[in-house]
């Protein structure tokens, strides 16, 4: 890491360890919420240098995290699953791969500190999230936060000053492309500001299947995700909320999903035989705003391709000499295999397979209640949203910490939440001056919903 980094902000230091606090005192179900706010809030540009280690704002975060943990005695109850074992080899195989390449300690202090940020992430949402409950408290907090962001978004494009530079790494006027102002909030680039907005549409936009009230928040956070995604100015976002909103439009083809796939390659393979060029330079044509770089997305596959057997084995540090623009590889699949090689991007894509697997099963099962169903689809849309973002952009702020929050959250909506009596294995009897009480799985959701 960088033992030059900028000084942290004193302002944001404040704000940190504030939402820290917050984060061990508060009961489990509430745990997410300082996650959620320093994930909105707070920028990553200034981290706090310890004996050369870069430790941003969210880095120091997950400390207070797995503080809480440990000291709340929250560290069990985990089901080991297949997933974590993914998630583990494919940080272990990324960290050495990439060492033994570069072979250099800082480059071993690199990939450590990207390994600390998933294990770290990944297992805390593990802990904290038990069920569906805690992801639809999860989703409703993201909404609630979401819409006040729109609005200092908002007021950035109408001032063309960035009020989130008060935490230092952000510029205070935002980038300023053929004529079209590009805001990014605390975010670090404009694009992911956008990819942040259409990765959490899906989410928020999962509310609409709960009680009235709640739709009134869904749409306001729904109606802010799309004012964050317009005002980033970049048309890769846009393209990640076409794919969630069609992700959320595929529901009654939940069952025929296969046929969806398998026509999805056809027309693929179709294309690649009526284009001149290679199926992966139809993102050339993929543009919504001017300035926009679809070109240089599939330039950047065609060069992986063309170098395959350089980077096939353990990766490779030799990606500028392919190509003098290589020196940004805005592409997580093709950056997982020049960071790792073959086996790290398998196991990468292994983990959105496993997870979209995951979803198909809870919305085709007979003993899941409607609820999970809807949030399991709008889970499997949100990380369909990662998906296609991740062709044209690698995240290097906190979008990665929905990433992980994402890939948590999709096994634990199939777990059905059920009532304290049912796990004691009672069966609640109503006192005669009381309502009489209902314990099914559905009616506890409805009452989640409701309060």
């Amino acid at each position: 890491m960088n033992n030059a980094a900028p000084s942290v902000s004193a302002v944001g230091l404040g704000f940190t360890l504030l939402m820290g606090l917050l984060l061990l005192i508060v009961p489990r179900r509430y745990a997410m919420v300082p996650l959620i706010i320093l994930t909105c809030y707070m920028t990553m540009g200034q981290p706090v240098v310890i004996a050369g280690l870069n430790f941003t704002m969210i880095r120091i975060l997950l400390i207070f995290g797995w503080i809480r943990l440990a000291v709340r005695g929250e560290l069990k109850g985990l089901k080991w699953s297949t997933m974590d074992t993914v998630v583990v080899a494919w940080t272990l195989f990324r960290t050495l791969n990439y060492t033994l390449v570069w072979g250099t300690t800082t480059a071993l202090v690199n990939r450590l500190g990207y390994a600390y940020n998933i294990i770290g992430f990944y297992f805390l949402f593990r802990f904290l999230i038990h069920n569906g409950k805690d992801v639809y408290r999860a989703v409703r907090w993201l909404a609630v936060f979401i819409v006040p962001l729109a609005a200092f978004v908002i007021s950035e494009k109408l001032t063309a000053r960035n009020a989130f530079a008060i935490f230092g790494g952000v510029p205070p006027i935002p980038e300023i492309r053929d004529g079209v102002l590009r805001c990014q909030g605390p975010f670090g680039h404009s694009i992911l500001a956008g990819t942040f907005g259409a990765t959490s549409l899906p989410l928020v936009a999962s509310l609409w299947w709960s009680s009235p009230p709640k739709k009134v928040l869904a749409m306001l956070a729904a109606i802010s995700c799309l004012v964050i995604i317009a005002l980033g100015g970049s048309s890769g976002p846009v393209l990640a909320c076409m794919a969630a909103f069609a992700g959320l439009m595929l529901w009654p083809l939940r069952r025929q999903m296969r046929y969806v796939l398998w026509g999805s390659v056809v027309v693929l393979l179709g294309l690649q035989v009526v284009m001149n060029s290679p199926v992966w330079f139809v993102m050339a044509r993929l543009t919504v705003f001017s300035g926009s770089t679809g070109w240089f997305r599939g330039f950047v596959i065609d060069m992986a391709v063309k170098h395959f057997w350089d980077w096939w084995l353990i990766g490779s540090n030799a990606a500028t000499q392919w190509h003098y623009y290589l020196r940004d590889i805005t592409n997580q699949y093709v950056l997982e295999a020049v960071d790792g090689g073959l086996v790290t991007l398998s196991l990468f894509i292994t983990m959105l397979v496993l997870s979209f697997r995951s979803v198909g099963r809870t919305v085709r099962s007979a003993k899941m209640p409607p609820p999970s169903k809807h949030l399991a689809w709008a889970m499997g849309s949100a990380l369909f949203a990662h998906a296609v973002t991740f062709i044209s952009v690698s995240y290097f702020d906190q979008n990665f910490v929905m990433f992980y929050f994402v890939l948590a959250a999709i096994p634990a909506v199939a777990v059905v939440p059920y009532s304290a009596a049912q796990q004691r294995g009672q069966t609640p009897v109503p006192r005669p001056e009381a309502l009489p009480v209902i314990s099914s799985p559905e009616a506890d959701w409805k009452l989640e919903m409701i309060r």
